[in-house]
């Protein structure tokens, strides 16, 4: 199951998963993407190889419904990657106040993977892959302004949802020890997609150029999606649980992102943002 599926680096890894012979769930946020996605698939043509969910991930109660759909259409999840990600130009909120690039990067994917678990556990070994990003590194993350009111940009925005996809990661791992599931975050590399494209002119400019000036070290969304299919599918990853990879190697994430105290803290305030506990401590 493979968020963001329907363009760059997501569309990349459902197609390395799907050339590998595996089933595929496309998830998007737009219908007719998604399901123009699944039928150009490799193995598309066989009636079970790949299935299509859509949800947009700004909306909690439309995450909730789609683990309530996959849970109802798939009797195994193997693998969840948690890829769908988004940057904005303008602050903007959930209903329930949260910054909508938190609520898309970190909130979205909390909710469905604590809802898919006890499928995962059931389907184990499985794997949860988060991807993450070198962005984490310069975030600072104040849990009394969840809404960024104070001094909002969106590479700001960015790196926080970063930075919280490894606090879940690590604190996920803790709590998943010994079930049969692992879960390990990717930063894929430095990919060449339309992230930073809802920016405005000048800031999509401004993407462009870290590109240009990092041209030796950036790669095609096909090159990055190498690193999170490896983490799905390596058999020498199978108990390798609670680990930061860069490009496929391990790596030492932030400090600030190994900070235990830090890493519960989100987990107790996602599930009150949540509206309810989602999974047993």
């Amino acid at each position: 199951m493979v968020t963001g599926a329907t363009s760059g680096l997501g569309l990349a890894t459902a197609r390395r998963l799907a050339t590998l012979g595996e089933r595929v769930i496309v998830v998007g946020r737009d219908p007719a993407r998604c399901a123009a996605v699944a039928r150009s698939l490799p193995g598309a043509s066989a009636s079970d190889a790949v299935d299509w969910l859509a949800a947009d991930f700004a909306d909690c109660d439309a995450v909730r419904r789609l683990a309530a759909e996959a849970e109802e259409r798939h009797a195994r999840i193997d693998v969840l990657v948690n890829n769908a990600g988004a940057t904005y130009a303008q602050r903007r909120l959930t209903r329930e106040g949260v910054e909508l690039t938190l609520a898309v990067n970190h909130l979205a994917p909390f909710i469905l993977t604590t809802l898919l678990l006890d499928r995962l556990r059931e389907s184990a070994p499985a794997r949860i892959v988060n991807v993450s990003s070198v962005a984490h590194e310069r975030a600072r993350f104040d849990f009394d302004d969840l809404a960024m009111e104070r001094g909002y940009r969106p590479f700001r925005a960015y790196a926080r949802s970063k930075l919280a996809n490894l606090w879940f990661t690590y604190e996920l791992a803790r709590r998943l020890e010994g079930s049969g599931v692992t879960v390990n975050a990717v930063h894929p590399g430095l990919v060449r997609t339309a992230l930073g494209d809802r920016n405005g002119a000048l800031r999509s400019v401004g993407w462009r150029l870290i590109h240009v000036a990092y041209r030796k070290a950036s790669l095609s969304p096909d090159q990055g999606a190498a690193a999170i299919t490896h983490l799905a599918t390596a058999p020498e990853l199978e108990n390798v649980t609670g680990r930061y990879f860069v490009e496929g190697r391990p790596a030492e994430s932030s400090p600030a992102s190994r900070d235990p105290a830090a890493a519960g803290r989100l987990w107790a305030l996602s599930e009150e943002l949540a509206g309810a506990r989602t999974t047993s401590r």
